[in-house]
């Protein structure tokens, strides 16, 4: 027999008293992460093994805090680690177009900077200086005095030799010219023309052989020039090498590293071979844009570029990066346009997440990683391979040519932790090898949580964490209580509460705003019921309108006088943030024939495939209650009414199959009750979602036509633990003027509906005079004889009709 249920089973309330709270009681821990013990240990495992494999997958529904939950958990965890070494790019003396990353101690990145930048700048400083210097220019004469010397007499016997035959020697800016003597004097050309040619040929021979031996004697001054050069080059090196020598070995102590030393060796090789940019005491013109952009270009490889600054971490990095996009991960090629060519260098190395997570942890969505194009290929490469490597994305995809760096990768020590739904991560799990690979560890968050003392104290401290960190009105004890209700609600469970802690700080925030409005210091209960109601009034308009509708009696929902084959079952809409229960007449006709259970919601293509199950399984349980040694014949029409959308879900089935034995029965069902909940073949009812939307949806039907006490619900008796109505239903079931029925089977069922008992099976098989399964019985029964005796008058009907049929084709057939 269906059990009425009492105002105290249909909602469970939370006794403010039994809280044991304070509005002002401190924050729950942060490592605390809260109703999630699976997820918790999943965490702390997944964080303790060393792997590169063991990186972490937390799944859960959206809203249930966990991108929060695990940043608060990850930050308590890395007060404890150690922190990572700065990272920085150098330029490449060897190959310009590979950069260097060097590794620097934790915080040292950025003094690495400075101090070559002030090298740079004392080195500037004090080469020009050196090269100024009277001592430099002294040791620069002495080495050219001497071979001046020698250079003056080598003149100075060209000159004589050249004399003895005739010719004087005269330097030119052309070069050295020979011109011819006649007499001591230089020859004039009437002189030239008026030789003999015997003394012409003597002259050439001459002119020639002072020509060689002017030639052996500029060889020779070019090799005295060259050694000049040479030594003054050498003189130059030992100067800048004595200005760098003390402060690079200065900071070769002070920072230790092959990397640093090897690259300070490097940058002092190259300053030596690079003396000309700094013992110029004259500035660029300042007018002149193009000499200062190419002094600034020259002495840009002498800069250091910090990748990673980790001067200001206490421990471990903990980076969330709300938008993976493939730079943002990996980091990226910044390019400058100098004099109409694109170009880049070290310098415009910029971080990614990835970097600034190394030697931490890293916190993604994994929808925001699959949604942009190569960020969860780099992603798994870099997890994979152990570095970073940073390239150009446009360049990967062929769009530019240019000539680019090539950075050298970054070493990779991170734990990786996605964020998404279960789907996807079945999903990757399934279509991705490499997923189980990378992401060993999955920390599954619950959407519930149990609803006991320990948890009631918990869930207190975190509504109070809420209020504390984003300056909110304190709640007191009612306002507690009442949203531990709405949560049990959420969770539509009696002994859950729900872990959608975006839905419930959403609410904290709203009554924060109506206590303000009222002039309270704390949030009352009552704050707490006007939220929910306002926020439900925002998006409720579709659900008025259908109301309105049904009320004018443009939607057909009938709750007066008893009709035989129509039912009101309960559905759920959902539109949007919209979660609304409405009634729907369900209507059943019989006829006799062998077509069975037909679905028309099915036949017009408007019925979901659970929804067709439920229906198929009616004939199973027709045939298990009242076919058992004839035949099922019948022809039954089912459908829901005034229905123009697909129909989903089987929660209407046991509605269904009250509408049909009530239709075979010819016993009308109370309209004034509706029906939920599922069945199975053995006539048992089953339990069915959105309970509470159901109920409600049909309540405020009847309300608004009045209530008289006759009107109720028929549930499933698994659904009672799923009960937390609202408070003006609790309050109509308290004054006896509303319902809530649970029934375990369809004979409690219908005859809930009816008021007449449903009849159990007799030792002759048969049912119990009077009852309504006899009445079904008796029925289906009468319809197979009549469907017997159609067939027999059918057949005979055929027979003579071929006999006759036989006769006229023998006689025209001769």
């Amino acid at each position: 027999m269906a059990r009425k249920l009492t105002a105290a089973e249909v909602r469970r309330v939370c006794d403010p008293d039994s809280l044991g709270f304070d509005s002002t009681q401190g924050l729950i821990p942060a490592e605390t992460i809260l109703g999630q013990d699976r997820a918790l240990k999943a965490l702390r495992f997944g964080l303790g093994i060393q792997d590169s494999g063991f990186n972490l997958y937390a799944a859960g529904l959206p809203g249930t805090g966990k991108m929060t939950a695990i940043a608060t958990f990850l930050e308590k965890e890395a007060e404890g680690k150690e922190v990572p070494p700065d990272w920085c790019y150098v330029h490449n003396f060897q190959d310009p177009y590979r950069p260097v990353a060097l590794r620097l101690k934790p915080g040292t990145g950025a003094k690495f900077q400075k101090d070559m930048k002030k090298l740079i700048e004392s080195a500037q400083a004090e080469i020009r200086k050196a090269f100024g210097s009277e001592q430099y220019a002294k040791r620069r004469d002495a080495i050219a005095h001497e071979i001046n010397e020698k250079k003056e007499q080598l003149y100075h016997q060209l000159n004589q030799q050249a004399h003895e035959r005739g010719f004087a020697i005269q330097m030119s800016p052309m070069g050295v010219m020979l011109v011819p003597l006649l007499h001591g004097k230089p020859a004039t050309e009437d002189a030239m023309l008026s030789l003999t040619p015997a003394e012409r040929q003597g002259m050439t021979e001459s002119r020639e052989a002072v020509q060689e031996q002017i030639t052996e004697a500029m060889a020779q001054v070019r090799g005295w020039d060259a050694e000049i050069a040479q030594e003054i080059e050498k003189l130059d090196r030992e100067v800048v090498r004595y200005v760098l020598d003390g402060r690079v070995q200065e900071l070769t102590k002070k920072y230790r590293d092959a990397g640093v030393t090897r690259y300070l060796k490097d940058i002092q090789e190259d300053i030596v071979a690079s003396t000309g940019l700094f013992r110029s005491n004259q500035e660029p013109d300042p007018n002149n844009p193009f000499a200062r952009t190419a002094l600034a270009q020259a002495l840009r490889r002498y800069e250091v570029n910090v990748l990673v600054d980790n001067s200001l971490l206490k421990g471990a990095p903990v980076v969330v990066e709300n938008n993976p996009t493939f730079n943002n991960l990996v980091g990226r090629l910044e390019k400058e346009a100098y004099f109409g060519a694109v170009s880049s260098d070290f310098t415009m190395i910029r971080p990614g997440s990835l970097h600034r997570a190394n030697g931490g942890y890293l916190v993604l969505r994994i929808d925001d990683v699959l949604r942009n194009v190569l960020s969860w290929d780099s992603l798994k490469r870099s997890l994979r391979e152990e570095k970073v490597v940073i390239e150009d994305l446009a360049e990967r995809f062929g769009f530019l040519s240019v000539k680019s760096i090539q950075p050298e990768p970054v070493p990779l020590d991170v734990k990786v932790i996605l964020i998404g739904e279960n789907f996807l991560y079945h999903t990757l799990f399934e279509l991705d090898r490499e997923f189980h690979e990378l992401f060993k560890v999955k920390a599954d968050f619950d959407s519930r949580m149990d609803r006991d003392e320990t948890r009631l104290k918990e869930y207190a401290a975190a509504l109070c964490t809420v209020c504390g960190k984003e300056g909110l009105r304190h709640l007191d004890k009612g306002a507690v209580a009442r949203i531990v209700e709405y949560s049990s609600r959420l969770a539509e469970d009696q002994d859950k509460l729900s872990t959608w802690f975006a839905e419930i700080a959403d609410v904290v925030r709203e009554a924060n705003y109506w206590a303000g409005t009222n002039g309270q210091e704390l949030v009352r209960a009552e704050d707490i019921t006007t939220a929910i109601q306002e926020k439900e009034y925002r998006s409720n308009l579709i659900q008025e309108r259908i109301e309105e509708m049904i009320k004018r009696g443009t939607i057909k929902i009938e709750t007066g006088e008893p009709v035989a084959g129509q039912v009101n079952g309960l559905s759920v809409l959902m539109v949007g943030d919209l979660y609304f229960g409405r009634p729907n007449r369900i209507t059943a006709s019989i006829g006799a024939g062998r077509e069975g259970i037909v679905d028309i919601e099915r036949e017009a293509r408007l019925g979901g495939p659970i929804h067709t199950k439920g229906v198929l399984i009616l004939s199973g349980l027709l045939t298990e209650r009242y076919a058992n040694n004839t035949p099922l014949s019948l022809s039954a029409r089912l459908v829901f009414e005034q229905s123009y959308e697909e129909i989903e879900g089987d929660s209407a089935s046991s509605a269904e199959f009250y509408a049909l034995l009530s239709a075979l029965a010819g016993i009308p069902i109370n309209q004034c009750i509706a029906v939920t909940g599922s069945v199975n073949q053995k006539g048992e009812i089953q339990a069915v979602g959105g309970v509470n939307q159901k109920i409600e949806g049909f309540h405020d039907i009847c309300k608004s036509r009045g209530l008289t006490g006759r009107e109720g619900v028929v549930i499933p008796e698994s659904n009672v633990h799923n009960l937390m109505l609202r408070e003006d239903v609790v309050e109509a079931i308290q004054n006896g003027q509303f319902s809530v029925y649970s029934v375990a089977t369809v004979d409690e069922g219908i005859e809930c509906l009816t008021g007449i008992r449903p009849g159990a099976r007799m030792e002759d098989g048969k049912f119990e005079e009077g009852s309504i399964n006899r009445r079904v019985h008796d029925r289906l029964e009468l319809l197979a004889k009549g469907v017997k005796e159609y067939s027999k008058e059918d057949n005979g009907k055929r027979r003579r009709t071929g006999t006759k049929l036989r006769e006229i084709l023998k006689f025209l057939w001769g």
